[in-house]
């Protein structure tokens, strides 16, 4: 009872069935979309509309408002009619379970029946159901047999040979349904493919923090022990000093002791003369004074020496305990640059036979910089770039070192490192253009790296004017730096290098670049 009454409550006023893409009114009643869009046609005559079931006027043809609660409410009720059991139709004296369903006849029937049923077309045979609505056309109420192409609807053959689908694409729903799999297996495999791709770079930036992990803990471990080392140095040079300061200490402090007795006792001695002197100076009886014993007298003044030396005291030899400690200190910093210094490259200077005639080279072979004059330089097959390029005159092939320079505001510019190897002519000759340069490239407000003919355009834009390339040569470090207020890592490459590395710039549309020594 509670079912059909559900039903009642979910059924259309108009078509009296259950609601499909229900609509609201404003006066509270609801009808399916198609229903009530038929009905307000039919009225737009009259400019008259009004609510099929309490005729509540409008001056204006009502907005639609889908009412999406209600909707679901249909479909639910749909959905639980869908699973429930169906039972042959002809069986009428006991309930057999039905093995198909005639959208034509609207009959479920099982296998017995469906043996003697028509095999006409017409007939469409589906899996068991109750409801026949959403198979069937909402205007003619025949089977839904067709598909439109151009509508994306599934129509009958009424609408096929009405006028809304006349001139469209009209296939077959098996045709269509083969199609959309069809499309829809193509779609999936594409994103199944960048799904695949999606899963290879999460891998591999998990690989990379993976990696980063472990490199990181190895540089602490690193750090610690040589910072260890450092510290037993140093504890064992403050030792050695603090020994050293001690012993000078007890050396000068035995030396001075020594002769703070030896005056002690002088000091003793005249202090007894002059307790004799001050009483002599107390005798006021001239016979008594002159018959004292002036022998002990004589020899008292005699022995006096008055013009007594000033004594100089040993001192601390701290100008040689700090020379010793100055020199254990460089020792120990030369220690600590075998292992983590990290050296400014010296010198770096542009060499001008490499560079292409549109390349100016500075005086100080410091500065290069685009040209619209030819430079009219000697032809070097061997040695010169085609354009825009120069190599240095240095080359590293061990160490940790660094070179900075200042670049232009205006125009682009490439740096980095190459082999001397690198062609010299045609697009191979470019920086990063092959798999002998190493290059940074300031272009469009836009920094990238390239090497091996693959560019990697980096997400930060450039904010200053000067760049720092450091490289590692046994560790296979290329990075590049900007400077500023804060120095800002670029990018870092990962290589095993193979031959010397020289600095090279490429220069074009007014830029310049500048050694920074």
């Amino acid at each position: 009872m509670a079912s059909a009454d559900l039903k009642d409550e979910l059924t259309c006023s108009i078509c009296l069935n259950i609601y499909t893409d229900p609509i609201t009114l404003k006066c509270g009643h609801n009808f399916c979309r198609e229903c009530i869009e038929s009905v307000l046609d039919t009225q737009k005559v009259s400019e008259a509309y009004t609510c099929p079931e309490c005729r509540a006027e409008f001056q204006e043809r009502p907005v639609l408002q889908r009412n999406t609660t209600l909707c679901n409410i249909a479909e639910h009720f749909l959905n639980q009619g869908e699973h429930e059991e169906v039972f042959c139709t002809y069986c009428i004296h006991t309930n057999v379970v039905a093995s198909k369903t005639c959208l034509m006849c609207e009959a479920s029937l099982c296998d017995l029946h469906l043996a003697v049923h028509s095999k006409s077309p017409e007939h469409v045979l589906i899996q068991p159901t109750k409801s026949f609505r959403n198979r069937k056309c909402s205007v003619h109420k025949q089977v839904l047999m067709y598909y439109c192409t151009e509508d994306a609807e599934c129509i009958c053959i009424s609408c096929c040979l009405g006028e809304k689908h006349r001139g469209h694409k009209i296939n077959s729903q098996n045709e269509a349904y083969i199609q959309k799999i069809e499309n829809l297996r193509i779609i999936e495999g594409r994103f199944i493919q960048e799904k695949e791709e999606i899963d290879k770079q999460i891998q591999s930036l998990q690989d990379h923090l993976k990696h980063i992990r472990e490199k990181a803990a190895g540089m602490m471990e690193r750090v610690g022990v040589h910072i260890g080392d450092i510290k037993n140095k140093l504890d064992n040079l403050e030792s050695h000093i603090l020994n050293e300061i001690s012993k000078q200490q007890e050396q000068v402090s035995l030396s001075v002791s020594t002769v703070v007795q030896q005056l002690e006792l002088k000091d003793n001695s005249l202090s007894r003369k002059l307790t004799t002197i001050e009483e002599l100076r107390q005798m006021t009886d001239p016979l008594l004074y002159l018959q004292a014993d002036r022998d002990d007298f004589a020899d008292m003044i005699g022995n006096n020496d008055l013009n007594q030396k000033e004594i100089e005291a040993d001192d601390l030899a701290e100008d040689l305990i700090f020379r010793n400690f100055n020199s254990e200190i460089v020792n120990i910093m030369s220690y600590v640059q075998e292992g983590y210094y990290v050296q400014k490259a010296s010198g770096i200077l542009f060499d001008v036979n490499t560079a292409a005639i549109d390349v100016h080279i500075s005086d100080d072979l410091k500065t290069a910089s685009w040209s619209k004059t030819n430079q009219s330089r000697p032809e070097m097959e061997a040695k010169r770039f085609e354009d825009s390029k120069v190599l240095s005159i240095n080359a590293f092939l061990k160490g940790r070192e660094y070179w900075d320079i200042e670049v232009s505001k205006k125009g682009g510019w490439r740096v980095g490192m190459a082999y001397l190897s690198i062609m010299r002519k045609g697009q191979y000759s470019n920086i990063g253009n092959n798999n002998k340069s190493w290059g940074l490239r300031s272009w469009n407000n836009q920094y990238s790296v390239r090497h091996d003919q693959k560019e990697i355009p980096l997400a930060c834009r450039p904010s200053g004017y000067k760049v720092r390339i450091y490289l590692d040569y046994a560790a296979g470090h290329l990075s590049f730096y900007e400077l500023g207020d804060l120095m800002r890592h670029l990018y870092t490459y990962n290589a095993t290098f193979t031959e010397a590395l020289y600095p090279v710039i490429a220069v074009w549309d007014n830029a310049w670049v500048r050694v920074l020594n």
